[in-house]
């Protein structure tokens, strides 16, 4: 039997997992923080990511729990940009001599703020930080709707590296069973337009496990993904979440899901496409560009200041955030305490979750193994007890051949691979787990 509980259990994109954070008391000082950790740690000071959250987007999907509001009233947006760049010269401020390598800006749907506000949120973070958005290989998440020419025009002026198009499916009836009406023809209209921009790298969002699909259903998306020639593709296995909108009509579909992931592997191996982990394929021809980007900034080890309702940042000992909630009224209620703050607030960090040496362990163990990077096995080495345990959780994914030492590194397997939604949380601390499960979700 096997030591993993069913393949799907979540997508594991940070640990700990934002449902650990708690309220801090007291508040923990940004300037004391930040100031300890480049003095006594390895935290580079040259190799920071920055995170901007937008939570907006013209509808909420019923496969979402992202942190947004849909179509918000009044002035909203315009109120929170202002209050977005007003943290952001009060976080500025407490970093002192920084250096942003990696630049995101994600949500929600950023390019749902119109082009002047696109523009003045650009403008005032390169001139806050003294960087120029080009130099950081900078990505930013669109949609169909929202990818408009004046908006991608923008992105364009500010040098923006990437751009992200969450498409999900080309299938209409696919589309309406997740809870996403869209029309196949706007999407490929909004494809067009970011080709007709000189955008460096285009990636496409794909769903699979989508409610009835098939194999051919399933292939038929990806080959019409193809006609854009996309630099990556990212590939998403369909989650039912408590309190989104698909959550009304639960299932359990873990054998079709795994036969949709493994024909979209294969399927974009044979056409010239790397897979780097579970999710990310990328060509080819484009992995000596993303192997150097790694040498810039390094999520298991680099910190990351967010920005914005929604963000979160990262130090060694800290992550904190704002608070955060799915239901539509939780997640409103949220936003305009955000925009009601006084900026100075913004210099200290209220929610969040610290990290004990076993936890910074259990977290460069994880995103390492997730990653194509891999975890040194001369992590595993050190003599503790926090060590010894996970070396026997890697004793138990070796014996199922999850895992393999290659070399100096250990790596996932294509099976382990396969099961990266199961082997991350299964990994991380019963302090987590017990934190996650004690989480009330709003």
């Amino acid at each position: 039997m096997s030591v993993l509980p069913r393949p799907y259990t979540q997508y594991v994109y940070g640990y700990p997992h934002k449902t650990a954070y708690r309220a801090l008391d007291p508040s923990v000082s940004l300037r004391a923080l930040w100031h300890e950790h480049f003095a006594q740690s390895s935290l580079r000071r040259d190799a920071l990511f920055l995170y901007v959250h937008i939570p907006f987007c013209e509808m909420r999907c019923g496969f979402c729990n992202l942190f947004t509001t849909v179509r918000p009233a009044g002035d909203l947006e315009a109120r929170y940009v202002t209050q977005l760049l007003a943290q952001a010269q009060v976080v500025r401020d407490c970093l002192g001599d920084v250096r942003i390598a990696r630049m995101a800006v994600g949500g929600g749907t950023p390019t749902w703020l119109a082009p002047d506000q696109l523009q003045r949120v650009f403008s005032q973070i390169e001139s806050i930080y003294g960087f120029e958005v080009s130099t950081a290989q900078c990505s930013v998440e669109t949609s169909p709707e929202t990818a408009t020419d004046d908006r991608l025009a923008v992105l364009e002026h500010y040098g923006v590296s990437r751009v992200s198009i969450g498409v999900q499916t080309f299938d209409e009836s696919e589309s309406k069973r997740i809870g996403r009406p869209q029309r196949t023809e706007a999407v490929c209209a909004a494809l067009d337009r970011i080709r007709a921009h000189s955008f460096e790298t285009l990636n496409i969002d794909l769903i699979y496990g989508i409610p009835d699909q098939t194999a051919r259903e399933w292939q038929a998306n990806l080959r019409r993904a193809l006609q854009w020639d996309p630099e990556e593709i990212y590939l998403y296995p369909l989650y039912v979440r408590p309190l989104t909108g698909l959550m009304r009509n639960p299932r359990s579909w873990d054998d079709e899901r795994l036969a949709r992931y493994r024909e979209g592997r294969d399927w974009l191996v044979a056409n010239g496409y790397t897979q780097r982990s579970m999710r990310m394929f990328s060509r080819t021809n484009r992995m000596q560009r993303a192997r150097e980007s790694t040498d810039i900034y390094r999520c298991e080890h680099d910190g990351m200041v967010g920005l914005g309702c929604g963000a979160r940042s990262y130090t060694p000992s800290l992550h904190y955030s704002e608070e955060w909630a799915v239901r539509s009224s939780s997640v409103r209620e949220i936003i305009d305490a955000y925009v009601r703050r006084e900026p100075d607030t913004f210099a200290h960090a209220r929610y969040g979750f610290s990290l004990s040496d076993s936890e910074q362990l259990h977290r460069e163990v994880i995103l390492s193994l997730l990653s194509e990077a891999g975890l040194a096995d001369a992590v595993l080495q050190r003599d503790t007890a926090h060590h010894d345990a996970i070396r026997q959780s890697f004793f138990s994914l070796e014996s199922e051949r999850l895992i393999a030492l290659q070399g100096p590194l250990w790596r996932l397997t294509a099976e382990g691979l396969a099961h990266s939604d199961a082997i991350g949380p299964w990994l991380f601390s019963q302090h987590v787990q017990r934190a996650m499960e004690d989480f009330t979700l709003r």
